[in-house]
């Protein structure tokens, strides 16, 4: 799942603050124990000191063989078992208080009285429960971490919002942008260096679009209306050769036959400008189009073209098909799926127009083998050896189609029939 760059940022940061804090969590701990130790020894080795000195004043003290209030004890031991330096180890006692074991650091030394006796000194003092120090340690570290995670989500959330809105305008002025419409270009000035040479930069690219696009579009038109006048003069020209020489039948035929040729060069000369056009998004205003209606004036429109052919032509209405659309693409789009269907039809074929809210079906006879549903929307490809044909009725279908996100036209074959499924978006 594609996430934002705050978020992604925000996530790693997050995973790597949290793999710090153990690791800086284990080596606090280590330190504080240490640090524990050192200062409960220094103060042993200093009572250590001050206990002698009052054993030589007060020999009583010497007497003093079990922990008491003082906390230390002194036995006497065996010259053999005497031992120059200090012991230091940790050793659990019985604490009536809790009722249980508790941690004591022990010091044991070994000392000769003023009788020149052997004595070892034992003193304890109590420590903390390392159990304890690791559950209050762990408790603060979570606090802190839950503390640390939201204040840098808080904080880098709003620096990221901050730092990247000039990216968010950027990003939102080429989603608005579109080819050979204008649009007001505001001379921004951003303080971070590197969205003030994007934002340069994709002003420029805009420019030598724009640029390109408009040369292009003056070519096209250009070379289209250019070659719509030699094209007609020469089938006046053929025309009039036709009717005042009375040439043979031959050369009727041949003449005929060159004549055909160059109005379909003129269909293909308007189809392939209209598909520039349309591709170009020269068809940008959209109203209420009611494709019900439509439908019905178009047919009326093609009665001549439909009794030609013999073709029973039914408009089903299920629903009504209503969207937001050029009124004169829509009109484009139906009169070629409507020609499309009566031109590829059989003789005395049936035509169904069928109409519901969300998709118009165009199902009619035709050829008994289904279309080749992989090249059918390509430009040129052509149904059977029809020479009359420019092969580009059904490519402007789907070039109009793709101008509006969500809808779709389909090709689908049984029964015998043949099936053109306009499908429309139902947000």
């Amino acid at each position: 799942m594609k996430v934002s760059l705050k978020y992604y940022t925000i996530k790693y940061l997050i995973m790597i603050l949290l793999l710090i804090i153990a690791v800086w969590a284990g080596l606090f701990y280590a330190y504080i124990l240490d640090e524990v130790h050192d200062n409960v020894d220094d103060g042993l080795k200093d009572r250590k000191i001050q206990i002698i000195k009052a054993v030589y004043l007060n020999p009583q003290l010497l007497r003093n063989n079990e922990f008491g209030f003082n906390e230390f004890k002194i036995n006497p031991i065996t010259a053999g078992e005497y031992q120059n330096k200090s012991r230091l180890y940790n050793k659990m006692y019985y604490m009536e208080y809790d009722d249980k074991d508790q941690p004591y650091r022990v010091l044991e030394a070994d000392f000769i009285d003023q009788f020149k006796g052997h004595q070892r000194l034992v003193i304890r003092t109590s420590t903390v429960e390392e159990d304890e120090l690791i559950y209050d340690l762990t408790t603060a570290l979570i606090v802190l971490y839950i503390l640390l995670v939201i204040s840098i989500v808080a904080v880098n959330g709003y620096l990221l919002n901050k730092a990247m809105r000039p990216f968010y305008q950027i990003l939102d002025k080429l989603k608005k942008y579109q080819f050979g419409i204008p649009s007001e270009q505001e001379n921004k000035n951003y303080l971070i260096k590197e969205f003030e040479e994007l934002n340069q930069e994709i002003d420029e690219m805009i420019e030598r679009n724009e640029l390109v696009f408009y040369q292009q579009k003056q070519f096209i038109e250009n070379a289209s209306h250019e070659l719509q006048t030699p094209l007609a003069i020469v089938i006046n020209k053929i025309d009039l050769l036709i009717q005042n020489e009375n040439p043979d039948e031959n050369n009727l035929n041949f003449l005929t036959g060159v004549k055909n040729d160059l109005r379909r060069m003129v269909g293909l000369n308007k189809s392939l400008l209209m598909l520039s056009k349309i591709e170009n998004s020269q068809f940008n205003k959209t109203s209420g189009v009611n494709f019900n209606a439509m439908v019905s004036t178009l047919v009326k429109n093609y009665e001549d073209f439909i009794e030609f052919k013999n073709v029973g032509v039914n408009i089903i209405e299920k629903g009504v098909f209503e969207a937001d659309f050029n009124r004169d693409l829509a009109d484009i789009l139906l009169s070629n799926l409507l020609k499309n269907a009566i031109k590829y039809n059989n003789e005395e074929g049936i035509l169904n127009i069928i109409i519901e809210y969300d998709r118009i079906t165009f199902q009619n006879s035709g050829a008994s083998v289904p279309l080749d549903t992989s090249r059918i929307f390509n430009r040129f490809y052509k149904q059977g050896a029809d020479h009359t044909s420019t092969g580009l009725g059904l490519s402007i279908i789907k070039t109009i189609i793709k101008q509006y996100p969500g809808w779709d036209i389909n090709y689908e074959f049984g029964e015998g029939m043949h099936y053109f499924i306009l499908v429309k978006n139902k947000g």
